[in-house]
């Protein structure tokens, strides 16, 4: 059976897995970042895991990237900046043909391959990790839109408060300065939260489940923002399904419940009444079963 190397790049993790043409975990490795050089980190998990021989490498990887130069600059790996990622894996497994797409874009298609709603593998979907930062990655007619630089979907960076706080991407108001773990704990604590243990999404998802008002609050701010993003992406794309992952989404319905409110005040046109928001089923390894739909897409083998 034809095997591929599938590859999770994070901002504090790489993950990487042997994975069957018919999309089984055959072998899984997992290092965290912690200081390490990342280079190394990835040249030992390609070396444990590919040495057997595999017929083609899928990455997915945190942005901005570039997929026509076949470069990545994390915004969480400083040592990675315009890091030739597609080129690098090619010189330690030559002949084998490596493709590229955001981390967020891996978890959209491994959702649609590996997690089809009613087992169709039709429609269109965006898929979004809400965690530290907040990325997205768009299917289409059943086909991954990754965009010419391979930043397509990235719905973090839609302004939805114009005269919001400064992004670190240069704009102002973004969906991320306002939903991720990271902003929502500083609306939180500006607004009176005291947490009897450490101050992070977690904790706020906990407080937020038990009542507790400021963390509610931060959670319905949250939503709201993302609402109005998906809404945005649904109006242009007419995506009918959005699936949901990360460390701030496994707060479940304590985030599912607001956003689905907020859409429900604000779908004005019949066709946005269509879109579903779920969670991810494929937890942590969703994008890894992306980047090998990716990989596979390469190969002339059925899935």
């Amino acid at each position: 059976m034809t095997a591929v190397l599938a590859v999770d790049v994070g901002g504090t993790k790489f993950a990487a897995a042997v994975v069957s043409a018919g999309g089984v975990i055959q072998d899984r490795l997992e290092v965290p970042l912690a200081g390490q050089d990342p280079t190394s980190v990835l040249r030992h998990l390609v070396t444990a895991l590919a040495g057997g021989g595999v017929a083609a490498v899928g990455v997915g990887t945190a942005g901005p990237l570039d997929r026509v130069r076949g470069t990545v600059s994390p915004v969480n790996i400083p040592a990675w900046r315009d890091f030739p990622l597609t080129g690098t894996l090619s010189t330690w497994l030559p002949d084998v043909p490596v493709t590229m797409a955001g981390d967020a874009q891996c978890v959209a298609l491994g959702e649609w391959w590996r997690a089809p709603v009613g087992g169709s593998l039709q429609g269109s979907l965006l898929g979004i990790v809400v965690s530290t930062g907040i990325g997205g990655g768009l299917v289409i007619d059943g086909r991954p839109w990754l965009g010419t630089t391979g930043n397509a979907g990235h719905i973090g960076h839609i302004t939805v408060d114009p005269s919001g706080a400064p992004c670190p991407c240069g704009a102002t108001g973004c969906v991320e300065t306002i939903a991720s773990g990271p902003a929502m704990v500083r609306w939180a604590l500006a607004n009176g939260w005291e947490p009897g243990h450490a101050a992070d999404a977690r904790a706020l998802a906990g407080d937020a489940r038990r009542g507790v008002p400021v963390a509610v609050a931060a959670f319905d701010r949250a939503a709201g923002a993302l609402a109005t993003a998906l809404l945005t992406t649904a109006a242009l794309c007419d995506i009918d399904r959005v699936v949901i992952g990360g460390g701030v989404a496994a707060a479940g319905d304590v985030l599912l419940a607001p956003i689905r409110r907020a859409l429900a005040d604000r779908d004005g046109m019949a066709f946005l009444r269509r879109l579903r928001v779920e969670a991810s089923t494929l937890g942590r390894d969703g994008g890894l079963y992306g980047a090998a739909a990716l990989a596979l897409g390469t190969l002339t083998v059925p899935a």
